[in-house]
């Protein structure tokens, strides 16, 4: 069985809501946050002590999409991937890397800065951050148009990537990202939340009440 070293309000969500996706057994071990980050006892299960971590027998793992990736190769059967002989294929892989690669970097690149500078608006490469989120947003909902997953014509493993940064990951970006002229990003949203293996893993990993206001 799976454990997965689940760090509340993180990336390990998308673990959970992969493996409720797959109907396959798993332990969770949940981990509060110590203001911001994850606790020291968390350094007993990977050195940099980061979330998420799974145990698979005597493998264990970090990173969430290299945990994603380990888990469709080695338990899912060819579900929720895109295999390479489906025009998909390559979709597949560029949302998959990109939720972390770039969209991820970006948001937090804006939101470091707004943390740390003094003034960030005033400070002449504020803009363009700011500009260059926008595009990301434009990029991905002009992408979404016509479509109801991110990759490929059904649910993949790219739409679990794709989805932590537009709901928990909100929670630690005050102010930086307005959804409300993207239609198509809030209806993409909207609808993989609704997804029942999506509420529970949530409703397991971090409490039914815990996380339906930011969705």
């Amino acid at each position: 069985m799976i454990t997965v070293y689940h760090l509340k309000r993180s990336r390990s969500e998308r673990i959970a809501w992969l493996l409720e996706e797959l109907d396959l057994d798993y332990r969770l071990e949940p981990y509060d946050r110590v203001e911001r980050y994850a606790p020291d006892s968390f350094r007993l299960i990977h050195p940099l002590g980061r979330a998420p971590v799974i145990r698979d027998g005597d493998t264990v793992l970090a990173e969430s999409g290299a945990i994603v990736q380990y888990i469709l190769g080695r338990h899912a059967g060819g579900c929720l991937s895109v295999d390479s002989h489906e025009a998909s294929y390559a979709s597949y892989l560029y949302w998959f890397h990109y939720a972390e690669a770039s969209l991820m970097l970006q948001l937090l690149r804006e939101s470091t800065l707004v943390r740390i500078v003094p003034e960030v608006d005033t400070h002449p490469g504020m803009a363009k951050v700011r500009a260059t989120t926008r595009e990301h947003l434009d990029f991905i909902d002009q992408s979404l148009a016509g479509k109801t997953f991110i990759a490929s014509d059904r649910f993949t493993a790219a739409d679990i990537m794709m989805l932590f940064p537009f709901t928990t990951l909100l929670e630690f970006l005050p102010g930086t990202l307005d959804l409300a002229r993207y239609a198509n990003l809030r209806s993409y949203v909207a609808q993989l939340t609704a997804r029942p293996a999506y509420i529970r893993a949530m409703d397991r990993a971090d409490g039914p009440q815990a996380w339906r206001a930011s969705v």
